[in-house]
């Protein structure tokens, strides 16, 4: 992570902008790469004052919700074959077991596994294009994905830049106990959503039901 935030440092706003926007884009669109690593970097670096947390946060979102949207047209359009050939392509994040265990979400969640998804690497990748190949209306899906998306891009990066804005403070007025309580605090509702879907994900994959993906 640190030698992502120091390649990022070296561009204006509006390109770390962009860089958020287009690798989460990707990332969402089926692509195994470094979104949520890209994001936080770039959280980081507002702290210093280079951009702002609003525009990579919104960066951030957009990418995630048109990738995912464009990997729910793919999806659609070439099924199960298609994620089996990404498989083959991306045989660590996207084999087998990791699609096996996708569609044991969505059996279990429905269309909150797209919501839940955006904090799960193995699901950020696999959400959009497992929801088209699944069938699931474009209506409930796109309201799971934007609603995940800005959760997860606002909430990342605001949670990060008030950390750091109060550990500045703090380490000046208060001991680092209070720092570490502060921290503990803010990463808790993020945490909770990981332990949710690492816990789903675990679980053998059910039988997918008609009524699951509707």
């Amino acid at each position: 992570m640190e030698q992502v935030t120091q390649w990022l440092q070296d561009f204006p706003p509006i390109v770390i902008y962009l860089i958020v926007g287009g690798v989460i884009g990707l990332e969402s669109m089926g692509i195994p790469l470094p979104g949520e690593i890209t994001l936080v970097s770039a959280a980081l670096l507002t702290v210093k004052g280079v951009g702002t947390p609003l525009g990579v946060a919104t960066f951030a979102a957009v990418g995630a919700i048109v990738g995912d949207s464009i990997g729910y047209a793919v999806g659609k359009r070439g099924g199960r074959p298609m994620l089996e050939r990404l498989g083959r392509r991306f045989p660590k994040h996207l084999g087998p077991a990791q699609l096996a265990r996708a569609e044991g979400m969505f059996a279990r969640w429905g269309t909150w596994a797209v919501f839940f998804g955006r904090f799960v690497a193995l699901l950020r990748i696999l959400a959009g294009p497992m929801a088209g190949a699944l069938k699931v209306p474009y209506r409930k899906f796109l309201l799971a994905n934007a609603t995940g998306g800005l959760v997860w891009a606002y909430g990342t990066v605001y949670v990060l830049y008030w950390l750091g804005e109060v550990a500045e403070t703090w380490l000046k007025r208060f001991s680092w106990a209070a720092l570490l309580l502060a921290v503990l605090c803010g990463v808790a509702t993020t945490m909770w959503f990981k332990y949710r879907a690492k816990k789903a994900l675990a679980q053998p994959a059910p039988e997918l039901a008609e009524d699951a993906v509707g």
